[in-house]
């Protein structure tokens, strides 16, 4: 669904849709979404001359408090509905993403089912907290050697808002992966969706806010510029920003943290690898596995995903074939727009993204050989001279240890570096220079060869990603993030953690040490549960 007019899509906050003081004679202050593949103008958004103080206090004052009046089981009923509502608009949201992101209708399935299954899970997880108002974290430990003083630490949501900060690539699973967890806590929730996409997010909030599922104030949307926002957060307030490293820095240095001590979680770039063990030789189950799945992650989204493989790691002995393998596989991917049926790989959600993409494959040519270039010869489907399509590009760097920029520059599109390496100590070293990521996976014949690998990468990465032949057609892919399986990583990844399972709600309580007398630390078990721990 395109509008035919492009509109200016309102903002809803303090319980209102609200547009932005722009207006069509005031073109500096909106910003123009637009098709990435076409250039076609979708629609406007402004966040000029929002209340962002009225919007703060009416989620904090009003929402918060009538969200932590209904338990958790009814709070995961909640979710339950929101799912429910999304489902019925899905063609909706496969349209508005086609437009507006590029993908193909897989690509958006990645995004849109995604979001819906997490919140069906989440629902279902949160259902087994039942009428419970506070979590319990461990038994009560006697403070007196008669036991009748006695400590007992709770969980409470905290009262406070929770402020999203979001990327381009994810408009619908970006806010209700974070939202789930936010919204069973009992804490409402504000989302700045990156702008050049915001119009999925925008919809989604609408559909939900219009089904009166939710206390009004619990879902805000905030489209266009974020200026103001960090300025608002106080102590009691949670923000959780997924975006370039370089950005998070700048985030991190606002008195929101520095001084007021809200917490943020961090969810940034990262160089995330594959590697093919040693005994994974070509012709084996394995072998196949590993270039099936680069190959995917290169060009699902167009490769424009946080987890997507920047590094395949092969044993020297294997590198020309594991390179002529992906390469004859990427040689299939037709590129263009992704109306056309035959087209398997969309755009880059904008041109300046483009530009980035092939600025970064440029930077990296300088020291990686080039193995394959989709764009030689490139005839991209149903699209102009100015589109945002990039295809694949396989780059190549046999002595993986003398390398140094293939281990500190990710290039966020269609894009990957095919990394040898001597042996497996050398390529856990290899994996390492990626100085934190969020997902690291493992190819080999046999499972119990993975395993020394395995827990050497679990201190660098957020998830470490196994696959032999037994599981070849049941495992989950290396990009694929599952809301049972934490998602997030250390270091470069952004030292933060979302979703696995229940673990999610962590980031929205506050821990406290009730002390007291015996019965009153046993009377705290009233209305609780203990915190779950998946």
């Amino acid at each position: 669904m395109v509008m035919s007019t492009p509109a200016l899509l309102e903002n809803y906050a303090a319980g209102q849709w609200v547009a932005g003081t722009s207006s069509t004679s005031n073109t500096d202050e909106r910003t123009a979404l637009t098709d990435p593949v076409t250039g076609e103008t979708l629609a406007y958004v402004s966040s000029a001359g929002l209340d962002l103080d009225a919007a703060f206090t009416f989620a904090r004052e009003t929402a918060g408090p009538a969200l932590r009046a209904l338990s958790y089981g009814e709070r995961a009923q909640r979710l339950s509905q929101i799912a429910a509502a999304l489902q019925t608009k899905r063609d909706d949201y496969y349209a508005i993403a086609t437009a507006n992101s590029g993908t193909v209708a897989t690509d958006s399935a990645v995004d849109i089912d995604g979001a819906i299954y997490t919140l069906s899970t989440y629902a279902k997880l949160g259902a087994a907290l039942g009428d419970a108002h506070t979590l319990l974290d461990g038994a009560t430990v006697p403070l007196a050697k008669d036991a009748s003083f006695a400590v007992r630490h709770v969980f409470r949501p905290t009262p406070g808002v929770a402020l999203f900060i979001n990327a381009f690539n994810f408009p619908a699973w970006g806010l209700w992966e974070k939202a789930a967890g936010a919204l069973l806590a009992g804490v409402p929730v504000i989302v700045k969706p990156a702008t050049s996409t915001a119009w999925l997010t925008q919809r989604m909030v609408a559909d939900v806010v219009a089904a009166g599922i939710l206390p009004p104030g619990s879902l805000s949307v905030i489209c266009g510029s974020a200026a103001g926002l960090l300025d608002r957060i106080g102590p009691f307030d949670v923000v959780s920003f997924t975006g370039s490293a370089d950005t998070a820095a700048t985030l991190r240095a606002h008195p929101a943290f520095t001084q007021r001590s809200a917490r943020i979680n961090v969810e940034a770039d990262s160089l995330n690898s594959a590697i093919l063990l040693p005994d994974a030789a070509p012709g084996t189950a394995a072998f196949d596995q590993f270039v099936r799945e680069v190959s995917r992650e290169m060009t699902v989204k167009s490769g424009q995903k946080c987890t997507a493989i920047r590094r395949a790691m092969v044993s020297v002995e294997h590198f020309d074939a594991a390179a002529a393998a992906i390469a004859e596989r990427l040689a299939k991917t037709v590129v263009g727009n992704p109306r056309n049926e035959t087209v398997k790989m969309g755009s880059l959600v904008s041109a300046a993204q483009k530009r980035a993409v092939l600025d970064g494959i440029a930077h990296l040519q300088a020291e990686a050989e080039t193995l394959y270039d989709g764009n030689r010869d490139a005839v991209f489907v149903d699209t102009g001279p100015d589109s945002a399509c990039v295809a694949p590009v396989l780059l190549g760097l046999r002595d993986g240890a003398a390398g140094k920029r293939v281990h500190d520059t990710e290039v966020f599109g269609p894009v990957a570096t095919l990394v040898g390496y001597r042996d497996l100590d050398e390529a856990v070293a290899l994996a390492k220079r990626g100085q934190g990521s969020l997902v690291v996976s493992l190819y080999s014949n046999d499972a119990i060869a993975m395993r020394t690998p395995a827990l050497a990468l679990a201190d660098a990465h957020g998830r470490v990603h196994a696959i032999d032949p037994s599981v070849g057609k049941t495992q989950t892919g290396h990009g694929n993030v599952m809301p049972q399986s934490l998602h997030g990583g250390p270091g470069r990844a952004g030292g933060g953690e979302e979703l696995g399972g229940l673990r999610a709600l962590r980031f929205y309580h506050v821990r406290s040490a009730v002390q007291g007398p015996a019965a009153l630390v046993e009377a705290l078990t009233q209305d609780a549960v203990e915190f779950p721990k998946s």
